[in-house]
């Protein structure tokens, strides 16, 4: 962390090249929340909204009932060693890689050969001196020059706090034992990669983990559903991960919702592996090519080389006028690219499309839109219906804070948007509403209507004409959408409609 740097880049839209694209996205600013900072906030809303949270409990054993009579659950309480029995409605397998849940329902998996593993180190050192100007996120360090143990070969250095608390990533050289250390035989380690010894530091937890490249190739079973890492488990690059299982949920809830309350068929459930399993296999496919990236960079700075003294050759060569140096300086570069296209993965983020009985696409004249740049790297909004439902900033025509077209949909309804001449659709929804009895919300957007178009973006995203629509469903993707208003509006809704909730 105190030693020669060797190269730099951006990431998470902080790029002046991309910024703009991540503003034009989404209303919201990336957020680097590790997962032991959300964790305590996610359970202490949940507590305090009418969750029981059982702690220091396992699940046994379950078993699914006759159609519809959901699953009984056998739970043991980890500090009486009592075990009980609960029936639910549906069971979820939101319990991470080592799934219980997916394990029993014998869920089959496709899973490649894997990448080893690695050991995370949580780490208090107060290096706020030495990162005033290198702050920086991740920082990979290097050391073809040194002897090092097997066991921890590279490290990559995470900020969890700045500038006090990281998480220090260890990877072993390739072929080295897996075995549980103690805190104790990482401190040598440790200190060499901070690298100022006037630094006093301390490893407050130890855990290892496989970098996976597997993936469910099917989600659930009857009534119980699998989510999360528990059908793909992948390395953590792109910051995919909790991102992942948070959609999964996100697209879940809502169905076993309305499914629950009688607004939609139970066919409806079926969609939710249609939708999220094609997500989960390519996301875990990207996070490991991305990290396979990272070891041509690591062979070009020499960490490959046969011993410290061909490791410390190679990084004088990064630095020679040869014909050699300058072969390795643009080969480095190149492998830099390929970084910095993992850390503006605006697309891979954001660019899902989905194909299920829950999107309705009868009404397209044509296919879906093929992307028109590289879909990792760029995010290309679309109303296709499938697609997430583009932000575009909205206010009233006297001015008053802006709010994003994502504002006016989820909150457990549907929500339709149109725009001038399409006053149709309000009579409509509240017709089609009431027939099926689920909450489907108008807004008007366009000059004189209920939302201004404040930067005549939502005029370039909707891909429909004025009097169009576009329907949202709960989790903010696009379910139908109809070029313009006709006399035939109300039918062609509830047929869309119907379809979607599987009536």
């Amino acid at each position: 962390m105190a030693g020669e740097e060797y190269a730099r880049i951006f990431s998470w839209g902080n790029s002046p090249r991309r910024k703009g694209d991540y503003e034009l996205a989404s209303p919201s600013e990336p957020l680097d929340l590790p997962q032991t900072l959300l964790e305590p906030l996610l359970t202490r809303y949940a507590s305090q909204n009418g969750f029981h949270c059982r702690f220091s409990t396992e699940l046994v054993s379950f078993d699914q009932l006759s159609a519809d009579a959901g699953v009984r659950c056998t739970l043991r309480d980890l500090v009486s060693d009592q075990t009980y029995a609960i029936r639910c409605k549906h069971l979820f397998g939101a319990d991470g890689g080592r799934s219980r849940i997916a394990k029993s329902l014998e869920l089959p998996f496709t899973e490649k050969p894997g990448g080893g593993f690695a050991i995370n180190l949580l780490i208090e050192a107060d290096m706020s001196h030495i990162i005033d100007d290198r702050k920086g996120n991740l920082h990979w360090l290097l050391q073809p020059d040194r002897e090092a143990p097997d066991f921890a070969w590279i490290g990559c250095i995470r900020m969890v706090k700045p500038w006090h608390e990281w998480l220090c990533i260890i990877f072993p050289k390739p072929g080295a034992e897996r075995k549980a250390r103690p805190a104790e035989d990482y401190v040598d380690r440790v200190r060499e990669l901070i690298g100022d010894d006037s630094i006093p530091f301390k490893i407050n937890r130890v855990s290892t983990w496989a970098i996976n490249e597997t993936s469910a190739d099917v989600y659930s079973k009857g009534s119980v559903f699998c989510l999360g890492d528990a059908v793909h488990r992948h390395p953590p690059n792109h910051g995919l991960g909790s991102n992942t299982c948070i959609q999964d949920a996100h697209n879940l809830a809502w169905k076993v919702a309305y499914v629950n309350r009688g607004w939609a068929g139970p066919a409806l459930l079926d969609s939710y592996n249609a939708e999220r399993q094609p997500v989960g296999q390519d996301v875990v496919s990207q996070a490991n090519a991305s990290l396979r990236n990272h070891i041509e960079i690591w062979r070009l700075l020499g960490n490959f080389e046969a011993n410290p003294l061909a490791g410390a050759a190679a990084l004088r060569e990064l630095k020679e006028n040869s014909p050699a140096g300058f072969k390795r300086r643009a080969q480095f570069q190149a492998a830099l690219k390929l970084i910095d296209r993992e850390e503006h993965g605006l697309g891979v983020e954001m660019n899902q499309r989905y194909t299920s009985t829950a999107i309705y696409i009868t009404d397209e004249a044509g296919p879906r839109p093929a992307f028109t740049r590289d879909p990792v790297e760029h995010y290309q909004p679309s109303t296709y219906p499938g697609a997430r439902l583009p932000h575009a900033w909205l206010s009233n025509a006297v001015p008053s804070k802006a709010i994003s077209t994502l504002d006016l949909a989820g909150k457990c309804r549907f929500t339709l948007l149109t725009g001038i001449g399409g006053d149709g659709w309000l009579e409509a929804a509240k017709t089609v509403g009431t027939e099926l009895g689920v909450p489907l919300e108008v807004f008007s957007i366009g000059y004189g209507k209920q939302w201004a178009d404040r930067y005549l973006e939502w005029e370039k995203l909707r891909e429909v004409e004025e009097s169009g629509c576009v329907v949202v469903r709960p989790d903010y993707f696009v379910a139908w959408r109809c070029p313009r208003w006709e006399k035939d509006g109300v039918e062609r809704l509830g047929r869309a409609m119907r379809s979607v909730l599987s009536r």
